[in-house]
């Protein structure tokens, strides 16, 4: 019996370690605690400057316990409808240009250099992040809401293109392959065997690309790129705590609501 026991416990399987080599595997170790240390230290930091952050921070804190809203009434308003604004226009333009890019981007639908450049596309607008594209159109067309929209219309082909692409090349290829046994064109192969496939899939999309952009618009107004987010920063730069911490209350209810409402609507199509 006792030998049995320990021809099982021979045979048990273990996990096999990365690297076999003990001596190579603390090496390593010991070098990443090295490269951290050194990493902290080029931080400069100061204990002097956290202590002075520290009181700034529980001047804020007391502020934001004590927010304004009539104060700012007028501009917090305008900034809400602003975004608001932006969020429409910009969700349904970059809906509508993903559309085709979408589909070129689908390799099971579309011929290889097609498929190539579409991609290529959807990489260069996935790789520049909301800020940077909210920056450079800032520089180029100067502040307001036109570079927010453009910004969120790059931002959300990139987001559309992206998923919805992969999508279609996931979907069943033996309805694509009958629909294009019966003579039919690209456009019926697009209406009758991808759009049923993929309509709920897209609407869902659609919906989370709303709210998302709700929330970037917040976000790129800091640069200058309108909507309620500038609205902030200009309470923020003129040290207006009270009335920053208004408008962090505005955009927090906002940000909850149109959670809630695009997470209904996605269950209720699901």
């Amino acid at each position: 019996m006792n030998t049995e026991n320990q021809a099982v416990e021979e045979r048990s399987w273990s996990k096999p370690k990365l690297i076999n080599s003990a001596f190579l595997r603390w090496t390593i170790i010991f070098l990443i605690f090295i490269y951290i240390v050194f990493a902290v230290r080029s931080f400069e930091i100061n204990v002097d400057r956290i202590i002075r952050g520290l009181d700034r921070a529980w001047e804020m804190l007391y502020a934001f316990l004590q927010p304004d809203f009539l104060a700012r009434q007028s501009h917090i308003f305008q900034g809400v409808l602003e975004s608001i604004t932006m969020t429409v226009v910009a969700t349904t333009l970059g809906i509508l240009f993903a559309i085709p890019v979408t589909l070129g981007a689908a390799k099971n639908i579309s011929p290889l250099p097609v498929y190539y450049v579409c991609r290529g596309i959807l990489v260069v607008f996935r790789s520049l992040h909301v800020v940077i594209l909210a920056i450079l159109f800032v520089i180029m067309f100067g502040f307001g809401p036109f570079a927010g929209v453009l910004t969120m219309i790059i931002n959300s082909m990139g987001f559309i293109g992206k998923l919805l692409s992969e999508d279609i090349e996931n979907i069943n290829e033996e309805t694509l392959e009958a629909i294009r046994a019966t003579g039919a064109s690209w456009p019926q192969l697009i209406i009758f065997g991808v759009w049923p496939q993929i309509s709920s899939r897209f609407i869902g999309l659609s919906i989370y690309r709303a709210d998302m952009t709700f929330r970037q618009s917040t976000v790129i107004g800091l640069v200058g790129a309108g909507g309620i987010g500038a609205v902030l920063d200009t309470a923020m730069g003129r040290y207006d705590f009270n009335t920053a911490a208004a408008i962090l209350i505005v955009i927090i209810i906002l940000v909850l609501i149109g959670e809630y409402v695009s997470s209904a609507i996605r269950r209720r199509l699901t």
